[in-house]
């Protein structure tokens, strides 16, 4: 190791599990030290006093014997005991310049055959595994000419032919990085790559691909009269658009922004808002006036306030206290047949009126409701919430389960683990320690953590055999990512065939309600399904989250439901 910064931490942890669980030696402040991390709790469990010179190159020999740590430096012998970790990887960490070179790991020749034997044993085991899985073929792919994007994709019938139509978003930023995008080209298209209609100007530019926030369109029945619409904002106008052929059907200006900037959580660069009009990142259908169907509309801006618009476009409510999050979530919780709302940590009525709120700071990044609990037959509320982590709480305000997972970004529910009761759910981090990934039962247990290399942004359930059981779907990279069952097995690896990877959505599309797999990026997009039949008399068509409602920041849930297989 060579110093270039003497003042703050860097050293080499050991046992490493991921960013937020190991053991660690390191210089740290004057002192050597052997720390134990478990996310929330360290533990310095050894230390001494040392400062290394600036640009001397110092060699660091590092031991474990079974809960025996010893690191030698520079003649300084240090040594400590700990049984949080058994195995684990090895990884570099600093918070100040340094460098390393040469590093080395050894171990017996006992201990290498005991871990080339646990290798291959799992290895064996996830070929065992995959061969109980149909694997993904490839059905077809299409071009997306100069119209395509990364993320902002959504599915629908457009042309009452029974099957589903997507439609992509390319945008433009103004102002400041994600703070104000805006949408700058609607293409509307079969999954055969026919163009039905487009919306302004499509751009090549790789930029329509890196979007952190969402954008304000969704595909659904707004009119209740069998025809798809488009519920969007373009040009600070709320717009109805007929599905088949973009024209639009009415608009309105979006409300003018009034409120004081100070009162606007995070989302105003150089202290002031940027438009006289809101800038709206998402719309939401939902069911506010009790009607069979959701023909309500709810928009909101980055992270403060919200609208509420019937199908006429008339104002219902106005919501502004706290944080927003990304994207609400409503259902009707008290069985009146209007819809409540969850946005933020604030529960509202269908008349805009909160009623309880959690004492939390950080905003809410995804949402679910159902029966997350497998003893309970009440549905209750997941949250992934950033800082404030993970929780499941009832409908009257109370957390019975929080998990403090640095910033807990991703959510989703279903029943990975057919062994267990009720159903499981997988959790991701991202900003600070990106990328691990959970695996919870109902009770908040850990039944498997990991840090697999992924991005954290994609955790879908893959309804892919039809027998119950849900896959989880991490990215389209080859290596690490893929389907991985309940107890963390790749069991469907994506093919090393040049596919896309930037993206990757899941749902059905060819009618066997067995999902399939959708990856693409600006360029292309390709359609996967099973690559062996369906074989039995009932199949689960699970209730997921609907296309109406599509996010980058939506929950995800699989309700199992059985139904007779036609084929």
């Amino acid at each position: 190791m060579l110093f270039l910064n003497t003042h703050g931490l860097a050293g080499i942890t050991l046992r490493y599990q991921n960013s937020r669980c190991f053991v660690l030696f390191c210089h740290n402040g004057g002192k050597l030290q052997w720390t134990m991390r478990d996310h929330e709790e360290y533990v310095v469990l050894a230390e001494t006093d040392y400062t290394p010179e600036f640009g001397k190159v110092y060699d660091v020999q590092l031991s474990v014997d079974g809960n025996t740590y010893t690191a030698v430096i520079d003649g300084v012998t240090l040594t400590a005991e700990c049984d949080r970790y058994e195995t684990g990887r090895i990884a570099l960490m600093a918070t100040i310049p340094v460098q390393y070179t040469d590093i080395c790991v050894s171990m017996t020749e006992e201990d290498q055959a005991d871990y080339a034997a646990a290798k291959a044993a799992k290895a064996a085991d996830v070929a065992t595994q995959r061969a109980k899985f149909p694997q993904l073929k490839l059905n077809h792919k299409i071009s997306l000419q100069n119209f395509g994007a990364g993320r902002h994709l959504r599915f629908g019938d457009l042309t009452g032919n029974g099957k589903l139509d997507m439609i992509i978003c390319q945008h433009h930023k103004r102002v400041l990085t994600d703070r104000y995008a805006d949408i700058s080209c609607m293409t509307a298209f079969d999954t055969d790559g026919n163009v039905l209609w487009q919306i302004g100007e499509p751009c090549s530019d790789s930029a329509h691909g890196d979007l952190t926030a969402d954008l304000p369109f969704q595909i659904t029945d707004i009119n209740n009269d069998g025809k798809m619409e488009v519920v969007t904002v373009m040009d600070f106008k709320l717009r109805i658009l007929e599905g088949a052929t973009g024209k639009e059907i009415a608009s309105i200006p979006v409300p003018v922004s009034d409120a004081p900037y100070e009162s606007l959580y995070s989302g105003v660069p150089y202290g002031q808002y940027a438009f006289d009009l809101v800038n709206i990142d998402a719309v939401r259908i939902c069911n506010f006036s009790g009607n069979p169907t959701g023909t309500d509309i709810l928009i909101k801006d980055r992270y403060s306030r919200l609208w509420a618009y019937n199908n006429k476009l008339e104002l219902l409510w106005h919501y502004h206290d706290g944080i927003t999050g990304h994207f609400p979530y409503t259902a009707d919780i008290n069985g009146d047949g209007k819809d409540e709302m969850f946005v933020g940590y604030n529960l509202v009525g269908s008349d805009g009126k909160k009623l309880w709120t959690l004492p939390a700071k950080d905003h809410t990044d995804e949402i679910i409701f159902g029966k997350l609990i497998p003893d309970s037959d009440k549905d209750y509320i997941g949250i992934v919430s950033g800082e404030e982590g993970f929780m499941i709480l009832d409908f009257e305000g109370n957390v019975i389960v929080r998990k403090l997972i640095c910033h807990a970004q991703r959510i989703s529910t279903a029943n990975y683990r057919p062994d267990l009761p009720g159903y499981e759910t997988a959790v991701t981090t991202f900003w600070g320690s990106q990328g691990i990934l959970f695996i919870y039962d109902g009770h908040g247990n850990v039944l498997f953590t990991d840090e697999p290399g992924t991005n954290g942004n994609v955790i879908i359930p893959v309804n892919w055999t039809g027998d119950g059981q849900s896959l989880l779907l991490l990215n389209a990279d080859c290596e690490k990512g893929g389907m991985i069952d309940g107890w963390g097995r790749q069991v469907v690896p994506f093919p090393e065939d040049g596919h896309p990877t930037q993206c990757v959505e899941v749902l059905d599309l060819f009618g066997d309600a067995r999902d399939e797999v959708v990856v693409w990026d600006a360029k292309e997009m390709w359609f996967y399904t099973q690559d062996t039949p369906f074989v039995g008399d009932k199949i689960n068509a699970p209730a997921k989250y609907p296309h109406n409602n599509a996010s980058n920041y939506r929950g995800e849930f699989s309700w199992p439901k059985f139904v007779e297989y036609k084929e």
